[in-house]
């Protein structure tokens, strides 16, 4: 069968809400970082289904036996914020999954270039190949983030089918970058938008993340 990527924009009213308070340009810095905090979770949530590793068993109720699922313990799961716009989509995140491992990863975009620099790189030499990494970035503009950071962690040995992007605003140039690099990989977003400006700003968008969650 042939992989494709796919992406998901969830249509949760929650999420909508939150995206809709993300969008708004007359929204504090709080509650702005609030939203972000939101749908970080949300997305999260929609992300893990049919992708966290399970075990059946049996458990003893007071009353009787009966079969349950449980999370398996031994598949090693893996979060990596993409800084620093990606550590407020990770505190939402670690609520659902807080035994996770977290792996920084820095990139900074040269505005003039809009190429991805490198400044802080935590992860590990090697994965263990039945990993699953969920990576958080709240824009995917022109791709070249994501595709520095995939980058980073299929020559570790992630496996992109495994790998989960949740993101709160997508677009097509990122998408259409990603899908012929790592057709495997799944997407989750609260939504997709048009276009991108000459300055790599989604449009509408909402503007730069990390700005308006550190109110710098």
């Amino acid at each position: 069968m042939t992989l494709q990527l796919r992406v998901y924009v969830p249509p949760h009213p929650l999420i909508k809400h939150w995206l809709a308070v993300a969008r708004d340009a007359a929204t504090p810095s709080v509650l702005f970082r609030s939203a972000m905090v939101e749908l970080g979770r949300w997305l999260t949530y929609e992300a893990a289904r049919e992708w966290l590793p399970t075990q059946e068993m049996t458990v003893e109720t007071p009353l009787d036996s009966t079969p349950a699922t449980l999370i398996d313990p031994l598949v090693p799961v893996a979060v990596v914020p993409i800084l620093r716009a990606g550590l407020v989509l990770l505190e939402g995140a670690q609520t659902l999954l807080p035994l996770a491992s977290i792996y920084h990863l820095g990139l900074v975009r040269n505005e003039e270039t809009l190429e991805p620099m490198c400044y802080l790189n935590k992860l590990p030499e090697k994965f263990d190949p039945q990993t699953r990494v969920l990576i958080t970035d709240p824009m995917l503009a022109t791709g070249g983030s994501m595709m520095a950071a995939m980058a980073e962690l299929t020559q570790r040995g992630v496996d992109p089918s495994l790998t989960r992007i949740v993101c709160v605003v997508a677009a097509p140039p990122a998408l259409q970058k990603l899908s012929a690099a790592y057709p495997g990989l799944i997407i989750y977003t609260a939504t997709i938008d048009e276009t991108v400006n000459d300055r790599g700003f989604i449009v509408p968008g909402l503007g730069d993340a990390g700005d308006r969650t550190y109110g710098t």
